[in-house]
């Protein structure tokens, strides 16, 4: 049976999968080992924790922290209570995720407390005041936080006084088609863009997702993919509790740890951006881990090499090896390879539509191109997102007129229907599996006293398959002798007010942008340019 017509919504899985898959893993951690029928308790717990909060159904909630089991029985319990979880990206500065939390009105916030040396809450407070958010809970097992803050362990004590009873009749009053996440996104503007989708379409995706990959109950899964991007919580968290597989979440991508877990906690299923798999098959110690539980790999944000694909299939014995391709706009579902495709079709496309969607791909006067002619690809079908939150001239600037939703990239159609993505009409470049926006980079950039303008373009990386590159015009030349310099210092005035992967790796100083009649700056022709 369908996902979202055999649960309905996000809660109801939970609660469901409490019982169809009771004694097996659901969670494993550090310090934690929780089976199917604990982790609906805890879900209930924490649902019961955000009512007592005040949070009403519809209400935003947003959670920022890394991949942990505390950040599943959350998010789970934000959703199960009828909130709209908001999931704000780890590598964020505090401004930037004080932006989103306050565009969204978030009422509560979950946050991690220190995560790679970061003091989360303090880079929040810093950015200002936040009228909305009523109440922040900090993650783990400190009971040591800042005043006006709530312990994770005080929040679910706070939610006791409420009845098992009404948890239940909250968690069955939410409806299929109400909004269950804000996955935000960048377009050509720059400004982040919050995509609203519903408990049914995500269940129904994701449902999807977990048939055509073959995941199963038994699965040990690694969730490398963050628990706050689109595959991480649907494909991840979510498909786990459809199939009764088990979810090891894994905060930060340190490939010694990962095969270490891989070999002592018999992970099967590691799916990834393609820089995971070369990174693993590249490690001096490699040899040194049993890796003979692995059986399933998914891919893809970027081109995937036959050589890779072979590499994982013969090196790291992964019988199953996919790509796919989405966007936050559609689920992160579009199209998907099957079980049976060669190796030639996973490696040079990204698979054919998943059932029920529909691709076309057309030329800038709206005509449906050919197999083998690249345009536009568009989207159609229950995927796709309910619109923009708060924004309906940004929603309908996304569609057609006759519904289609414009993904703005550029890719190929072959006789069989298999999509290859070639370009990127809004030149989104993708770093180490994060989706990097130029036109974001460049309006941060403009903050910078030195810069009078700039063009951000991704160029190749071995490893990370594309970083940024900065041409920017100084308001003031540097001296040849001190360009270098002057680079440098930028580069690094980046890394203290963007996230890492949107960080340019370089910036060529040019005395001015090469722009077309219309003033639009020519990428194409920056992208051409070697570095200096």
């Amino acid at each position: 049976m369908r996902a979202d017509l055999e649960w309905g919504t996000i809660g109801n899985l939970v609660q469901a999968a409490g019982v169809r898959h009771a004694d097996r893993e659901a969670v494993v951690g550090p310090r934690t080992r929780l089976d199917y029928a604990e982790l609906a308790r805890r879900v209930r717990r924490a649902s019961a924790g955000v009512m007592a909060a005040g949070v009403r159904p519809g209400d935003r909630i947003g959670i920022w922290a890394p991949n942990a089991p505390d950040y599943v029985v959350a998010a789970l319990g934000a959703v199960s209570a009828g909130a709209v979880l908001v999931p704000l990206g780890t590598r964020l500065k505090g401004g930037e995720a004080a932006d989103l939390l306050g565009r969204t009105k978030a009422s509560l916030l979950f946050v991690t407390s220190t995560f790679l040396g970061v003091s989360y809450v303090s880079a929040l407070r810093a950015a200002g005041p936040l009228p909305d958010l009523r109440g922040t809970v900090v993650l783990g097992d400190t009971e040591a936080v800042p005043n006006g803050l709530l312990s994770w362990r005080a929040f679910l004590e706070a939610g006791a006084d409420i009845p098992e009873r009404a948890v239940r009749q909250r968690i069955a009053a939410v409806a299929p088609e109400d909004p269950a996440d804000i996955m935000f996104t960048s377009g050509t503007t720059g400004l982040p863009k919050g995509a609203v989708t519903t408990h049914a379409q995500t269940l129904r995706a994701f449902g999807t997702w977990a048939e055509l990959a073959g995941l199963a109950a038994g699965d040990r899964y690694l969730v490398v993919n963050p628990f706050t991007h689109t595959f991480g919580w649907k494909a991840g968290i979510l498909a786990c509790l459809m199939t009764g597989a088990t979810i090891l979440p894994q905060p930060v991508f340190d490939p010694e740890a990962v095969l270490a877990k891989i070999a002592t906690e018999r992970v099967s299923v590691l799916p990834g951006a393609p820089t995971v798999y070369q990174t693993l098959l590249d490690h001096p110690a490699r040899d040194q881990h049993d890796l003979s539980s692995l059986r399933l790999a998914v891919t893809g944000a970027a081109v995937v090499p036959l050589e890779l694909v072979q590499r994982v299939r013969d090196e790291l014995g992964l019988t199953t090896v996919l790509t796919a391709y989405g966007l936050t706009e559609s689920c992160g579902m579009v199209t998907m390879c099957r079980r049976d495709d060669t190796p030639d079709t996973v490696a040079a496309t990204s698979g054919r539509a998943i059932p029920d969607v529909e691709v076309r791909v057309r030329d800038a006067d709206g005509k449906d191109l050919p197999p083998g002619e690249p345009g536009e690809v568009q989207v159609r079908g229950y995927t796709v997102m309910r619109g923009y939150f708060e924004d309906p001239a940004a929603t309908a600037e996304t569609f057609t007129a006759d519904g289609w939703l414009r993904t703005g990239d550029i890719g190929v159609l072959d006789d069989a229907g298999n999509l290859r993505i070639t370009d990127r009409l809004k030149d989104m470049f993708t770093v180490g599996g994060f989706n990097a926006y130029p036109a974001e980079i460049e309006r941060i950039l403009a903050r910078h006293p030195m810069v009078a303008d700039s063009a951000v373009v991704g160029v190749p990386d071995p490893r990370l398959g594309e970083v940024g590159r900065a041409f920017v015009v100084p308001r003031q030349q540097p001296a040849p002798e001190a360009a270098s310099q002057a680079a440098s210092e930028l580069v690094d005035w980046c890394r203290r007010e963007m996230a890492n992967y949107k960080v340019p790796r370089e910036v060529i100083f040019v005395p001015e942008l090469p722009r077309n009649a219309s003033g639009k700056v020519l990428k194409g022709e920056l992208r051409a340019r070697g570095p200096r």
